[in-house]
């Protein structure tokens, strides 16, 4: 029991709180962009996922680097491990997602499975994301 609340603390401090009120911004942000771009543009699942991702990680470099990661090192660096990370993760989540609300939602249209998709794979991504965030692209020697 030590150990699930020694991981619990670890993860759920300071850091973890300002990524969540980022990620409010940032989720406002980038899924109004990604369903606007499917339900109203009529773009692919992979085009209005990527158009989230693409908008929304701009924004969340310099929210993330600055506010809640405090990282003031090797902007260059950072950025390409930044990218790294965002690319992963999307890559899995919305992998991940896709073939999973398809084969959850059998019955249902390809909109609604897609539509469901995206929330699934959002909700992948923040996982992989903070994780990837905080021990790879701004990382801190101490950590």
């Amino acid at each position: 029991m030590a150990f699930v609340k020694d991981l619990l603390h670890k993860f759920l401090d300071k850091t973890f709180l300002k990524f969540v009120i980022v990620g409010v911004i940032n989720t406002l942000f980038g899924t109004t962009i990604m369903f606007v771009a499917y339900n109203v543009f009529h773009l692919s699942y992979w085009v209005s996922s990527a158009a989230n991702y693409f908008f929304g990680s701009i924004l969340s470099y310099f929210l993330n680097k600055y506010f809640t990661f405090n990282y003031k090192k090797d902007t260059i660096k950072s950025l390409i491990r930044f990218t790294v990370n965002i690319l992963v993760c999307y890559l899995l989540a919305y992998g991940i997602a896709r073939p999973l609300a398809a084969w959850i939602l059998s019955d249902m249209s390809k909109s609604i499975k897609e539509n469901i998709a995206m929330l699934i794979g959002m909700g992948l991504f923040v996982i992989l994301n903070y994780l990837g965030q905080r021990y790879f692209a701004f990382k801190k020697n101490e950590e």
